[in-house]
């Protein structure tokens, strides 16, 4: 008679993995729930019955939802820190501006605007925050290619850089915020050629 084969032994679910399973669920839960709801009625329950783990699981990791808001938004937005630097000023701040204006346009970052930035009105500690982690590092690079273009004479040398940066980006998020028509790639070739080119009529 056969003595049947001792089953192998399994092996022990690895914690890492399955927090940090834990940690992209939390983090798309409450994405999604910013974007179909306003911040003020987000929760920490809600996002806990949303991604299918405990509440006690997000406060271990989160000490609130704008905290967790603001780590999904910039982990899911790390693509708009690449800033390219192929000798072709406009040319790269055309990519750069792209990925921003692709970023705006997904339903995923309703929870920038619906979410951190309408907060940040009311929350200074929260408008600190959305500046530190995602505005700021996206300046500092814009601000160092288009410094190098300076030195390089493409652009003026009377020009303020941070002045430069405001008017490259403030139309996105003019749209983005008011709705006024939708953040689009056709935006940026508009606001680059306005930037970089001028409006006036040119004097013969």
């Amino acid at each position: 008679m056969a003595t049947p084969s001792t089953p192998a032994p399994r092996s022990a679910p690895n914690p890492d993995r399955r927090s940090e399973r834990a940690r992209q669920a939390i983090l798309d839960a409450a994405l999604e729930l910013c974007g179909e709801q306003l911040y003020a009625g987000l929760t920490m329950e809600g996002i806990a019955k949303r991604a299918g783990v405990g509440k006690q699981t997000i406060y271990r990791w989160w000490p609130s939802k704008a905290a967790i808001l603001l780590e999904a938004i910039e982990e899911r937005g790390r693509s708009t820190l690449d800033f390219p630097d192929t000798g072709n000023l406009e040319a790269d701040l055309r990519t750069q501006m792209t990925q921003v204006a692709q970023a705006f346009a997904s339903p995923m970052f309703a929870a920038y605007s619906k979410g951190l930035i309408a907060a940040a009105q009311s929350d200074p500690d929260i408008a600190k925050a959305v500046v530190e982690t995602i505005i700021n590092p996206r300046v500092d690079l814009c601000r160092e290619r288009l410094s190098k273009a300076q030195s390089a004479g493409e652009l003026r040398e009377d020009i303020d850089l941070a002045d430069l940066v405001e008017l490259l980006y403030a139309p996105l998020y003019y749209r983005l915020l008011l709705h006024t028509r939708p953040v689009t790639n056709d935006q940026v070739d508009t606001i680059l050629n306005l930037a970089l080119n001028g409006a006036a009529q040119d004097k013969k």
